[in-house]
């Protein structure tokens, strides 16, 4: 069988690599792909714009594609899934009702009320002057989000009035965020522990994933902007099997049931962004509509089951039979970002050291904003690479993670180094 990953990620680049394996599949190719998805051996990149959805069409024809899956976002908040089916191609994701979930916080939060599914308290505004009251009203810290879709960097966490006026003024005078940021969702801010978990749905089933942690923030210790994420473990020990029966019962099978209830049926990877208080309390943060990066390295890192199969049955509504198996102990990736990321980042510079991929079986390399040229590898986005490891404990996965970051050179390089960290302190 022929699959076909749509995306340029590292989310796209371990989908890949974990779909290749399955014995169903005899070719992978990816739209558009990366470096790192060039170099593999039986994967395929394809020169299609994720967004030039007739051409993916045209192509999954003509190729005889058994199943497509659908990587970032933008695609699915344009109905790349409603396409497809139209021209009667099997494909794996929510279609472009169901994808508000993810493509406007206000949807996904008015859903969320209505349904009762636990969330922060909100109000959503398109006036400045009408934010601007509410947050003299409510004080800091406060949480300003775009509504639309913003690459994961459409959030701010202001912990004084005066950075909350200042990132509704960016948003809805600035136009910061083009039209993603014409409405404004302005959130109470919350404590706990982020828990990212992601589930497989069929429109009926849901097939949980293993849990993930994800670190938002640029710098060690939680602090500097937001990015779309610079490393993540899984499993996540605060989920234990308590925490996980809650959420499920809580977050994600209302969730389904609402969109069915509203007319509206859920089929693909539905990823829950959760805040955990200290009494196991939950708030739903975010809805994503398709698997988080960098928590889908992990993740699939441990993965024993054949994602391909499953991902087949999803699309198929039929998985109400299937389980995921997965390897014990922890996986564990840290991303390496390029020179002045989240902001405007350096691309170009050549990468040394990025394919260590077929030396080691407890470690691999995916790419995400990397591109071969000349047999080389060079630069070519915001996060550049997710070095994976995996261990018996999660403390010698990460043990194994940085030893593999530390050989990587290329100009301007940074990362975290305390992914697991959290973890770890509390003796998990």
């Amino acid at each position: 069988m022929k699959a076909l990953i749509i995306g340029n990620g590292g989310r796209e680049h371990a989908l890949a690599w974990k779909i290749e394996q399955s014995p169903l599949v005899k070719k992978v190719f990816v739209a558009p792909g990366n470096g790192g998805t060039d170099l593999e051996d039986r994967i395929e990149n394809i020169d299609i714009d994720i967004n030039d959805i007739n051409q993916l069409v045209l192509f999954a024809k003509k190729e005889k594609i058994d199943l497509t899956i659908i990587g970032p976002e933008i695609p699915l908040s344009k109905g790349i899934v409603d396409t497809f089916i139209e021209n009667k191609l099997k494909v794996f994701g929510p279609r472009k009702l169901a994808a508000q979930l993810e493509s406007s916080k206000d949807f996904a939060k008015s859903f969320m009320e209505r349904h009762k599914i636990p969330t922060a308290k909100y109000k959503t505004f398109t006036n400045i002057k009408d934010a601007h009251r509410y947050i003299n009203e409510e004080g800091a810290p406060i949480v300003i989000k775009a509504d639309g879709l913003a690459a994961g960097k459409g959030v701010v966490v202001a912990m004084t009035v005066h950075d909350a006026l200042v990132a509704v003024d960016s948003m809805l005078e600035d136009n910061l965020f083009g039209d993603a940021g014409a409405r404004v969702v302005i959130e109470e801010f919350l404590t706990g522990e982020e828990v990212s978990f992601i589930v497989i749905c069929d429109g009926n089933s849901i097939l949980p994933l293993a849990s993930s942690q994800d670190h938002k923030r640029l710098l060690d210790l939680d602090l500097g902007p937001n990015t779309g994420g610079m490393g993540a473990y899984s499993p996540a020990p605060i989920v234990t099997p308590e925490l996980h029966r809650k959420i499920m019962s809580e977050v994600i099978e209302p969730t389904t049931k609402g969109m069915k209830n509203d007319g509206i049926e859920f089929t693909g990877f539905l990823y829950a962004g959760l805040m955990i208080d200290k009494d196991n309390n939950i708030k739903t943060l975010e809805f994503n509509c398709r698997m988080g990066d960098p928590e889908t390295q992990p993740i699939l890192f441990r993965l024993e089951s054949d994602l391909f199969e499953i991902l087949l049955a999803a699309a198929d509504k039929d998985i109400k039979n299937y389980k995921a198996k997965w390897e014990p102990g922890s996986a564990i990736t840290v991303v390496i970002a390029a020179d002045n990321y989240p902001d405007q980042p350096k691309i170009n510079d050549e990468i040394l050291n990025h394919n260590h991929n077929h030396n080691h079986k407890d470690a691999y390399i995916f790419h995400a904003g990397t591109i071969l040229k000349n047999k080389r590898i060079y630069t070519a986005g915001g996060r550049v690479l997710g070095v994976t490891a995996k261990g018996d404990s999660l403390k010698n996965a990460q043990k194994e993670v940085y030893a593999l970051v530390k050989k990587i050179k290329f100009n301007g390089m940074q990362y975290r180094t305390d992914i697991g960290n959290k973890a770890l302190k509390k003796g998990l």
